[in-house]
């Protein structure tokens, strides 16, 4: 290759739509990476074949210029340099046959064009506002910390961004839970505790979040059915108690020993 191939770090579909609802003619390509890949073109969904996708995934996973020799040897590791080349052509020219507004191309480099929408990106913009606290009065927009990224996919680059995308938005789901639980939005706190919790049961964070929604609603009962289903995870998984801070929460609810 004569460019160099130094590593440049990478940045199903869920039925619920984009986080941001846009009109056509606002947005005409968006591109889906959570839950499973789609493309929506003038509102249609367009097919590509995988080899195609893994091109513009990995482009859109990028917020900046890929070096084409960059791109073709990442997603071809196993093939000799000129194969690896013909590979991403050829891709390529099934990405512009489908969609030329998608990719911008040039002999050099590889940009996803600014005018697409990717839900990850938005996905990552409300978790990083929630999670520094600045909702500015935005609306809550749960299923958009939904889905994983690409979670069929077990590429190294894959795989990468989606266990960095996969602690933003577990970590966004819990502040948005508690935020919610303090303004007394029951339902849509137990939604985002929900969500957090299936996306690792394991995580204690995320217990804590959906005991404290339960005792918000004064249903001590399923505060205490939770924290001990909780405590039998953790004992048959990792051979661990709940921290104190998770057994303060139920502390006193009934007479019966909490401890395993």
């Amino acid at each position: 290759m004569s460019e160099s191939r130094s590593l440049l770090r990478p940045s199903r579909r869920l039925r619920q739509g984009f986080p941001h609802p846009v009109s056509a003619a606002e947005v005409r390509v968006r591109l889906g990476l959570l839950g499973a890949f789609e493309l929506v073109s003038d509102g249609v969904p367009v097919r590509l074949p995988l080899s195609a996708q893994r091109v513009v995934a990995f482009v859109a996973l990028h917020e900046r210029p890929l070096p084409r020799a960059h791109v073709a040897w990442s997603l071809w590791l196993d093939s000799p340099d000129d194969r690896a080349g013909a590979n991403l052509r050829s891709a390529l020219w099934r990405i512009q046959r489908v969609e030329p507004r998608l990719i911008e191309v040039s002999d050099r480099q590889l940009q996803l064009r600014d005018e697409v929408q990717v839900d990850l990106r938005e996905a990552e913009a409300f978790a990083r506002r929630e999670l520094h606290g600045d909702t500015g009065g935005a609306g809550v927009e749960i299923s958009a910390l939904a889905g994983d990224l690409l979670p069929d996919w077990y590429e190294d680059w894959v795989l990468f961004e989606r266990e960095r995308f996969r602690q933003v938005r577990l970590r966004a789901l819990d502040a948005l839970c508690d935020r919610l639980t303090r303004a007394g939005r029951l339902n849509e706190a137990m939604e985002a505790a929900l969500l957090s919790v299936a996306g690792d049961p394991l995580r204690e964070s995320a217990q804590r979040a959906l005991v404290r929604v339960h005792l918000s609603e004064g249903n001590a009962g399923e505060a205490v059915r939770t924290y001990r289903l909780y405590q039998r995870l953790l004992h048959e998984q990792l051979g661990i108690q709940p921290s104190e801070r998770m057994q303060e929460l139920v502390a006193g609810l009934d007479n019966q020993e909490t401890a395993w």
